[in-house]
């Protein structure tokens, strides 16, 4: 119940700031669009907490929720596959469009500071077999997909809007989705007491921000993708 009612804050903030755009960009906003972000929403915490907890782990010898990830993606890869949506215009291409070069050059740093911080913290006892193999691959697949493909595509419908960042065209529903994201790790509710962590927020929202930039500046989930879990198991091998 707690992830349940967590699940519903958070939805409820991605609406609040969606009717808070939509009162700014008048214009180029359509409804539609944002009640299908916020269904989206709702549906893919439901697949990657297993009905919020209450399906059983069909996996529970395993110490990493597998099958929520799993489920979340393969939802996700449904969402897509929808006409309203698209593989393509969802970023399932691995074509880099004609700016690749810039997004690359980021895309290298990116993955060189993770692996600095990671040996700048390493402790000489690699994780488990499973440990390594889970954070090199959900997070990334499962995280990309959903906040940078398939909602980002429904907010940038619902916001029209683009503004150059860098060779990016990022909008107002790009930045919904990276608030959502920091918000989604940062944000907690137990017994009757709603938290949010800023720390998490800020590690978790800023990075989410160049990670849009990736997706826009190439079209693409390829280097979000790959980046994403380079951000989460490089840690793992030392």
């Amino acid at each position: 119940m707690n992830e349940l009612i967590r699940t519903l804050i958070e939805t409820g903030v991605l609406a609040g700031l969606g009717l808070l755009g939509a009162a700014v960009f008048r214009s180029g906003f359509r409804w539609r669009w944002l009640v299908a972000a916020l269904a989206l929403n709702l549906v893919y915490q439901a697949l990657l907490t297993r009905g919020f907890w209450m399906i059983p782990d069909p996996f529970p010898q395993a110490d990493w929720n597998w099958a929520g990830k799993l489920a979340a993606i393969a939802g996700t890869l449904i969402v897509m596959a929808l006409p309203a949506f698209g593989w393509k215009r969802c970023g399932m291409t691995l074509d880099q469009g004609p700016r690749w070069g810039g997004a690359l050059g980021v895309f290298g740093a990116l993955a060189g500071l993770f692996f600095w911080l990671a040996l700048s913290g390493a402790d000489g006892k690699p994780d488990s077999l499973e440990t390594i193999a889970f954070q090199w691959t959900m997070p990334g697949l499962d995280e990309e997909l959903f906040y940078r493909g398939a909602l980002l595509l429904a907010l940038n419908e619902a916001f029209r809007g683009r503004i150059g960042i860098a060779g990016a065209p990022i909008g107002y529903g790009g930045v919904l989705t990276s608030l959502l994201f920091g918000i989604t790790h940062a944000l907690s509710y137990k017994a009757g007491a709603v938290d949010l962590d800023l720390m998490t927020f800020a590690m978790t929202g800023l990075p989410a921000f160049l990670l849009l930039w990736l997706r826009e500046r190439t079209g693409s989930l390829l280097l979000p993708v790959i980046a994403h879990n380079i951000a989460n198991g490089a840690s793992t091998l030392f």
